[in-house]
């Protein structure tokens, strides 16, 4: 995550330089930019994703190994006032989950226990349709910071919803469908020709996520009473 954040800061200063942020002049670049009733873009990004779980009974938390995915997206706007702005920013988010159990959960086990049992792979490709609420400040000369709120539902192309096998086969399966609430921040910088934005959010999942296996005493899935997505998304938005 430090490097997501590093080439966010680096990006954001030499934007800020480029918009004339300290000009002495005070040129405002695309002063009729935000006028429009409609207004549009896209999105290119990173995404860090982890899961969040509730258990029954204390076997150890299953840890998450996290790795850095990958957002691209368009941005549908209506502007409400110059304060206020309605985003549809439908897109597609690409991420991978490791998942670690802890030997404790095979206590009941028949089997023996592999390298392969106590780690599963969920790769997840969401088609995503974010709904959100951007706020904004007034716009000091080439600068403008908001805050962005909403809620969001995605398509989990990756869920194996329908596999019929499930952890006893090796497939680990979630839900198709589920719902999030977001919460961020960004800044717009205007450039000579266009409006750039970068821009950081949390993501929650509001549903139990989770498919349970056919055994009730799955050492992959019966302890979990719930298993709910949570992450960021970091942006770079152009309009």
């Amino acid at each position: 995550m430090k490097y997501i954040f590093s080439l966010l800061f680096v990006v954001s200063s030499i934007t800020t330089s480029n918009a004339q942020l300290f000009s002495k002049e005070k040129v405002q670049n695309l002063q009729s930019v935000d006028k429009s009733t409609l207004s549009w873009g896209y999105y290119l990004g990173f995404n860090n994703l982890d899961f969040k779980f509730d258990y029954n009974s204390n076997l150890g938390d299953i840890q998450t190994e996290r790795s850095v995915g990958f957002n691209v997206g368009l941005i549908g706007n209506l502007r409400i006032n110059d304060h206020f702005d309605l985003r549809l920013e439908p897109g597609l988010v690409i991420s991978q989950r490791n998942l670690n159990y802890s030997i404790n959960y095979f206590d009941n086990f028949e089997d023996e226990v592999s390298d392969s049992d106590l780690l599963r792979e969920v790769k997840s490709t969401y088609v995503y349709f974010p709904l959100l609420l951007k706020i904004s400040t007034k716009r000091i000369n080439n600068i403008k910071p908001f805050i962005l709120t909403g809620i969001s539902t995605a398509i989990n192309l990756s869920s194996n919803e329908k596999n019929p096998d499930d952890n006893s086969a090796g497939e680990f399966r979630m839900k198709k469908n589920a719902q999030f609430y977001e919460l961020g921040f960004g800044i717009d910088f205007y450039l000579d020709r266009f409006k750039f934005t970068p821009s950081i959010r949390g993501v929650f999942a509001l549903n139990d996520e989770l498919i349970r296996d056919k055994d009730p005493n799955s050492p992959w899935t019966s302890n979990i009473n719930k298993m709910q997505t949570r992450g960021v998304f970091i942006n770079f938005t152009v309009q």
